[in-house]
């Protein structure tokens, strides 16, 4: 098993440079297919007619820059590519919305590598909640890089986060072909309270299930603490040096919405660390 198309969200931000050649290097690896993707995004039109109309010459200069940006970081991302001597790729300018658009080519691919938004930008919460809606839509593995992440190396030290959950095993799963060529893998599993029921029978099938994946890892459990749960993998995987946070991506239903977990939603905020997330 590996990874075979992987497929990369270009924009406008400035850390896409650094993603894409990420991206590269990854697609190298795994001798994938590359598709980079540029959706446009959709302009929001005002409800009142009498503004609509007057702002029609606007809309349309709106949208031409929309469309001239993603054709932009597309052809940025052709000519990264042609400078790494990458031959399998791709790139695709989407007149759509960016969440629609990075769901809908995901299920033609295995994995889709996205950015995590800057609070200090403009569109912070728009950038923040398409990757949300990514990640809990999509039917394919999210790996996140942080916006100030300058690590060189992604995936040789890799934290797994293990709750017997049906998330952190699909999580798990979408992550062996990284977890192969890992050096080390550690699985960290909690419980929030002494009386919970201990994990040790469950850590070690899980222990023995990746083996038979190819993958050795060190399996550990952790009783209670006040740390929350991103907290504590964030402080975990400092001391193990990590480049990577495997985990699944929780959700829950409010109303007719699907929104993320707290837990997933802050790790989304303060990781430091690539985090490849499938819901």
């Amino acid at each position: 098993m590996s990874y075979r198309s992987l497929l990369v969200h270009l924009d406008d931000a400035p850390t896409c440079a650094a993603r894409v050649q990420q991206a590269i290097a990854l697609a190298k690896l795994m001798q994938a297919h590359l598709v980079g993707l540029a959706p446009t995004g959709l302009l929001r039109m005002p409800l009142a007619l009498e503004a609509a109309a007057a702002l029609e010459s606007f809309n349309t200069m709106a949208w031409d820059l929309l469309l001239e940006q993603a054709q932009s970081t597309a052809q940025a991302f052709r000519q990264a590519c042609a400078e790494a001597g990458l031959k399998s790729c791709e790139a695709v300018v989407d007149t759509a919305d960016v969440a629609e658009s990075l769901v809908r080519h995901a299920h033609c691919s295995d994995l889709v590598i996205l950015g995590q938004s800057d609070p200090e930008r403009a569109g912070h919460a728009q950038r923040r909640s398409a990757s949300e809606q990514v990640l809990m839509h999509s039917a394919r593995p999210g790996l996140i890089l942080p916006y100030a992440w300058t690590g060189d190396s992604l995936g040789r030290r890799a934290l797994v986060a293990w709750d017997d959950s049906r998330e952190a095993a699909r999580a798990l799963a979408d992550a062996l072909p990284l977890l192969r060529r890992a050096e080390q893998v550690q699985v960290l599993s909690w419980r929030e309270s002494p009386l919970d029921e201990p994990l040790a029978a469950r850590l070690s099938a899980l222990q023995q299930w990746l083996m038979w994946q190819g993958v050795t890892a060190e399996v550990h459990e952790q009783t209670g603490g006040t740390q929350a749960v991103g907290e504590l993998l964030l402080s975990r995987a400092a001391d193990l040096d990590a480049d990577l946070i495997v985990m699944g991506a929780y959700g829950r239903a409010r109303w007719t919405e699907r929104i993320l977990g707290g837990a997933t939603r802050g790790m989304l905020d303060a990781m430091t660390m690539p985090v490849l997330m499938s819901h």
